[in-house]
């Protein structure tokens, strides 16, 4: 297959570079300046523009086998008005110039990142592909960002909207900031430890992306999120067993709101979510449970 990846130079662009590469696979990679694209290998073509602005970038597009839609701001930091417009500008506006690249009638895949964010906070509720989006500002991007997607369908193009988790890795990602109070002996649970934590071990995403991409008949929205939640208080002392420190030090929900502003939402209530359609369609999960990904990532 031959792959265009934007946001490429990011922690889970890299590592999908990685494994697509070792399969064979051609890739092409978006970044945002000539310096960002000294950091692959030779081996992969580089194309330079910003996502969010139309230009010639576009024009390499055509020819590719699938289109892996990466690119957007992060959300793991405090959010005011003019940030939240950041989120949805450097969301819709990559994603809208991917989709009117791509030439009527082509046979081409497009996996489109998403988050689990689109469901909302609905407390215990198991949530699947089929649960309804929810109505917070997390939620509503996440359903604009996949509409702006899901236009690719009218050019016969194949969309699947994968609705990331948080993704743990060991070199990058959210994991180094979750572990660094318990190395410093004050880690624990986030406010009352009972909100739900949907993640996914960065490989077994990767496995997941080159599933998606080879199964012709999945299409839609996909969760890539590990098979088992884990509340955030057992998440806590998971992490603590990794690392042979306690992990009964929780950070009140109050200092985090304080400190995060709305993003301390999602931090203190979460989302309990499964992979229905990776499961159904027989994807096999290395790391299931936190307690696999932890001992791979901390102690491997």
């Amino acid at each position: 297959m031959r792959v265009f990846i934007t946001g490429a130079n990011g922690f889970v662009g890299s590592n999908l570079i990685q494994l697509f590469r070792k399969e064979g696979h051609d890739v092409t990679a978006l970044v945002r300046s000539t310096s960002a694209a000294k950091a692959f290998p030779e081996e992969v073509s580089v194309v330079v523009g910003r996502s969010t602005e139309s230009g010639r970038w576009q024009e390499a597009v055509p020819g590719h086998d699938v289109l892996i839609n990466l690119a957007g701001a992060s959300i793991f930091r405090r959010w005011n008005e003019e940030y939240k417009k950041l989120l949805r500008d450097s969301r819709l506006r990559t994603t809208r110039n991917l989709v009117d690249a791509v030439r009527d009638g082509d046979a081409v895949t497009l996996l489109s990142t998403s988050a689990v964010g689109y469901y909302g906070f609905t407390g215990d509720e198991e949530l699947d592909e089929t649960s309804l989006p929810g109505s917070d500002f997390l939620a509503i991007l996440a359903r604009d960002w996949e509409e702006e997607a899901f236009k690719a369908q009218e050019k016969g193009v194949r969309v699947v909207t994968t609705r990331f988790g948080v993704v743990l890795g060991d070199d990058g990602g959210a994991l180094d900031q979750m572990v660094r109070p318990f190395r410093f002996f004050v880690g624990g649970p986030l406010g009352a430890g009972r909100q739900w934590f949907s993640w996914i071990h960065v490989r077994d995403l990767c496995r997941a992306a080159l599933f998606v991409a080879s199964s012709r008949d999945v299409r839609g929205p996909v969760n890539f999120t590990a098979p088992v939640p884990v509340r955030n208080r057992d998440l806590a002392a998971e992490i603590g067993t990794a690392l042979n420190r306690p992990s009964f030090m929780p950070a009140p929900g109050f200092m985090i709101r304080l400190v995060m502003g709305e993003f301390g939402d999602v931090i203190l209530k979460g989302q309990r979510v499964v992979p229905g359609v990776l499961q159904a369609k027989g994807f096999l999960f290395d790391f299931p449970t936190i307690k696999d990904a932890l001992d791979d990532l901390l102690n491997g």
